[in-house]
């Protein structure tokens, strides 16, 4: 009876003292509140201002779960984002009744199909495509899909061997992003594009210029070079990896100090023009024998027409293997926001305008064209196949296939799916063996789908897309044919044009 009474005493205490220090918390906050001089609700409403922000904060992921649409949310929606995960299970892009995407929608693409479409037994699969065919190694890349470039840092070790190995399983090569070769990437034994940054991670000398001696040996390494100019969601600004980010692995890898914050410069300090570029690009081409290709954001047609202009003058052979195009709707691990927002010519319209200015130069079958920049379905592959692309990238696309539910915390190194983050509690959620699956299954549907829509066009396959076989929905509500929006240039007056400028 007494151990009873005891225990019923010391209950009531203890109830008592949390109450109390409940008690003294919020009159401690609301007294903080009150006389805080940076929240204009908090000091005019204390402790009920607080809940103002807490719900701003629940709101962002409260309206992905239970508001938002199924094909309104950004950057990417539901419906797409689902596509994703589906795929890269390995369970299918089928539904039942009907499809809800608006095929009045300003912008959406509506494809050709034939009368006769092929039969299967009449079909096959995109060829491969050699890259840098006078290259002493060229590089002939089997898949139309490929893993666009993703730094480790920016990414963690287990999300970047899971790229390795699924893109070792599926064909696809896996670009390294501006953060230099790991031990993750070379997991897999997948092809390697690498990509030369503006700081030059992983190729740099002790004076953070360009090491030919680092060139040398990566060139045993990788199939080609990318020489990054701008990135689609911060062109004009350099990579960004934050502090918390920085480990000494990483540090190691990139040649910076622990626990600070990377940042690369905005542009080559040593490219000051077109012919820079093409400087680097030969000497480069010319030390490893790889092919060599560009990156960049297009703000114009200026830009492109100026390289072009530089390359006849000096030969098609000073001409760069490939030249990715990323939209200034591409996604990364840390922008600022006025960039990502405001900043470079999205897809839709570059994409064309690059296809059109190296047709019109005569250096479209020198010069291989790759995609980059919200491609996440085979629809938008065979989209970009239709303009002139030949060959896709994507990032966020593979991201999701890793697990990435678009929480956002990229940058903070918080991701709750382990693909952002160097936490390892948090990466324990992504198992590499599963994830690598799911990555390979991704990447196969994905160049085996965009092959299913070239069929219905009564195509043998997705390389044999031309404009003809899309169609553009205005603001009208009515499509016209894509050759229409974006018609096929005069290549014999540019080239006309462009041999009196050389003059």
């Amino acid at each position: 009876m007494h151990i009873a009474l005891d225990i019923l005493f010391w209950f009531f205490v203890s109830i008592g003292l949390l109450i109390t220090g409940l008690f003294v918390w919020f009159v401690s906050m609301a007294v903080y509140d009150r006389f805080q001089k940076d929240h204009a609700v908090r000091r005019n409403f204390p402790l009920v201002g607080r809940m103002r922000y807490y719900f701003e904060r629940l709101g962002e992921y409260f309206r992905q779960y239970f508001f938002a649409n199924d094909r309104e949310e950004l950057p990417f929606n539901r419906a797409t984002r689902n596509w994703v995960y589906r795929t890269a299970k390995n369970i299918g892009g089928t539904i039942g009744f009907g499809s809800t995407n608006d095929l009045r929608e300003p912008g959406t693409v509506i494809f050709v199909n034939a009368a006769y479409p092929k039969l299967e037994e009449e079909c096959k699969p995109a060829p491969s495509l050699a890259i840098g065919f006078e290259c002493e190694y060229p590089f002939l890349a089997k898949n139309i899909v490929n893993i666009s470039g993703m730094s480790y840092g920016a990414l963690s070790s287990a999300a970047v061997r899971a790229l390795s190995l699924g893109g070792a399983e599926s064909g696809s090569w896996l670009n390294t992003g501006e953060g230099g070769l790991s031990p993750y990437h070379l997991e897999g034994d997948c092809d390697i594009i690498f990509q030369v940054g503006t700081a030059k991670y992983g190729v740099r000398d002790e004076q953070g210029k360009l090491s030919d001696t680092r060139l040398k040996e990566l060139g045993t390494q990788v199939k080609a070079f990318e020489i990054k100019l701008s990135q689609g969601a911060k062109p004009g600004r350099g990579g960004v990896l934050p502090a918390c980010k920085v480990s000494e692995e990483i540090a190691k890898i990139r040649g910076i100090p622990v626990n600070q914050t990377s940042n690369s410069p905005n542009r080559h300090p040593e490219l000051k023009s077109d012919e820079d570029l093409l400087d680097m690009i030969d000497h480069i081409r010319t030390l490893t024998g790889r092919p060599v290709g560009v990156k960049a954001v297009l703000g114009g047609q200026k830009q492109i027409e100026s390289l072009c202009e530089a390359i006849i003058r000096r030969g098609l052979s000073s001409a760069p293997d490939f030249f990715t195009i990323d939209g200034g709707d591409g996604g990364t691990g840390a922008a600022p926001q006025v960039l990502a927002d405001f900043v470079g010519l999205p897809l839709a319209e570059s994409l064309p305008l690059l296809v059109d200015t190296l047709i019109a130069a005569g250096l479209y079958d020198r010069v291989r064209v790759i995609a980059s920049g919200k491609l996440v379905t085979s629809a938008k592959v065979a989209w970009a196949m239709c303009v002139g692309a030949h060959f896709i990238v994507s990032a966020r696309g593979f991201m999701f296939a890793l697990g990435c539910i678009q929480s956002q915390q990229c940058h903070q190194d918080t991701c709750p799916t382990g693909v952002t983050t160097h936490n390892p509690k948090l990466q324990r959620g992504l198992v590499v063996e599963v994830k690598s699956e799911r990555v390979a299954h991704y990447a196969h549907w994905m160049n085996v789908e965009a092959d299913r829509i070239a069929h219905s066009c009564g195509l043998a396959h997705a390389r044999e897309f031309r404009r003809e076989h899309a169609r553009l929905v205005k603001s009208s509500g009515v499509s016209i044919p894509l050759n229409y929006v974006y018609p096929y240039p005069d290549q014999a007056y540019m080239l006309e044009e462009l041999k009196k400028k050389k003059a």
